[in-house]
Parts: C-alpha cells; sequence; structure tokens
C-alpha cells in the first residue's frame, strides 16, 4: 500500500470542540461575580451636615372626611349631610383645595357611598384624594 492507503491503525482528526475549558472559565467567571456583585451594590458613607432651618409648612391637621359604619359622613369631627359636605369644601380657599382632603371611610361601608362620597369631593374642587387605611396583618 502506498501513502494514500488505508490507515485503519491510525487515528482521524477530531472535529469535536472540547468545552470543559469554557465552562471551567465561566465557572471562576460567575464566582468572581457573585463574589463583587454585593460590594458594587454598598453606597458611600458620607457625613451629612446638620440643618438648622425649619421643616416644610404643612397643615397643622389635615383634613379628613370620615364615613362611619352607619353612613354618617363627618368633615373633620363635625356630622354632615353629602350636601352641606360639598358645600363647606366649595367654600374652602383654594390653598386648602392644593393641599388635598383625605378620605377614612369604614371597611362595612357599601361602595356605591363611598364613590359617591369621593365624586362629591372632586366636584368641590380637591384634586388630591388620599385613602386612609390599616396595613394588614401578616400571617403568623
Amino acid at each position: 500500500m502506498g501513502p494514500l492507503g488505508n490507515n485503519r491503525g491510525k487515528r482521524g482528526l477530531v472535529a469535536d470542540i472540547n468545552v470543559t475549558p469554557l465552562v471551567d472559565v465561566m465557572l471562576v467567571l460567575l464566582i468572581i461575580f457573585m463574589v463583587t456583585a454585593p460590594m458594587m451594590t454598598q453606597g458611600l458613607e458620607v457625613d451629612l451636615p446638620e440643618a438648622t432651618t425649619k421643616a416644610l409648612r404643612q397643615q397643622e391637621e389635615p383634613l379628613v372626611v370620615t364615613i362611619k359604619k352607619e353612613g354618617d359622613v363627618y368633615l373633620k369631627k363635625e356630622r354632615m349631610t353629602p350636601a352641606s359636605l360639598q358645600q363647606q369644601l366649595r367654600a374652602m380657599p383654594p390653598e386648602t383645595k392644593k393641599e388635598g382632603i383625605y378620605l377614612r371611610a369604614d371597611k362595612n361601608v357599601p361602595y356605591g357611598v363611598v364613590t359617591s362620597t369621593m365624586a362629591d369631593i372632586h366636584a368641590a374642587g380637591f384634586d388630591k384624594l388620599g385613602m386612609i387605611t390599616v396595613p394588614a396583618e401578616k400571617d403568623k
């Protein structure tokens, strides 16, 4: 047989990619990123100066509309009808209307009563309406 003959005893070229070194490099990179990631998220320590200025001006007592379980509506601590509530809210100065109003309703009050009161508040010119709630208790 000549040089181009049958090469049964010799091994041919292997065209497969050896992925073991690739996996090793990827695992090392993963470990490096896992170790350095918590260090990168820490903030810088800054010793902040103390301020002697007053706090921003706020109302002493926020404006609160309360709806009791029976459906009675109160502005601050005065009982109101829906018409008188809307009349009282309309008569307030624009500065008060810009600061907003809070609505506190019993959870047993029908949904329709709450939405109609919200509509009355909005119709009186209050755009910022906050709902007062109690955080849900976590299961133990």
